[in-house]
């Protein structure tokens, strides 16, 4: 039960991550990394920003907390991301050593989190990452939603 509450605590913190994309013209889509009951990284999307396609926001999250750690293992690290991982995310996941990811809304056009493959427990690999889905999942998708449908009436994408 506390894991449960632990979840919808930490993937609130995503979502208000997802929030910030958005004021840059990012799909709303965020990460929150978490040892021991504490941030170290939190991060959103920032392809547009950045123009850079791999500046998503797990990949940026991921890079962050090894940062604060001092080493890329993630030994003990939990990410939360509002859309399940694109294979490049769930790729960096696995290398990363990651224990655990708790996704919100299911991507079933590019998911790498068991929607549409799932790298992140490929029996080929060398490390599997325990995963939750569909914590917050409306909330999550009615994020991306918005922003697309916001984007198609100003005659964009």
């Amino acid at each position: 039960m506390a894991r449960a509450m632990d979840d919808l605590t930490w993937m609130r913190v995503a979502l208000d991550e997802a929030r910030r994309a958005r004021e840059h013209g990012d799909v709303p889509i965020g990460a929150v990394a978490v040892r021991d009951g504490a941030i170290l990284a939190r991060a959103h999307n920032r392809r547009e920003a950045d123009g850079d396609a791999t500046a998503h926001a797990e990949l940026i999250a991921i890079r962050e907390a090894s940062r604060i750690l001092g080493h890329w293992r993630l030994e003990g690290v939990t990410l939360y991301c509002t859309l399940e991982p694109c294979a490049m995310c769930a790729g960096a996941m696995v290398l990363a050593r990651l224990p655990r990811l708790v996704y919100g809304a299911p991507d079933p056009k590019a998911g790498a989190g068991g929607s549409v493959l799932d790298l992140l427990n490929h029996p080929q690999l060398n490390h599997r990452v325990e995963v939750t889905g569909g914590v917050l999942a409306e909330e999550c998708a009615a994020l991306i939603v918005e922003f697309f449908a916001e984007l198609r009436a100003q005659g964009q994408k």
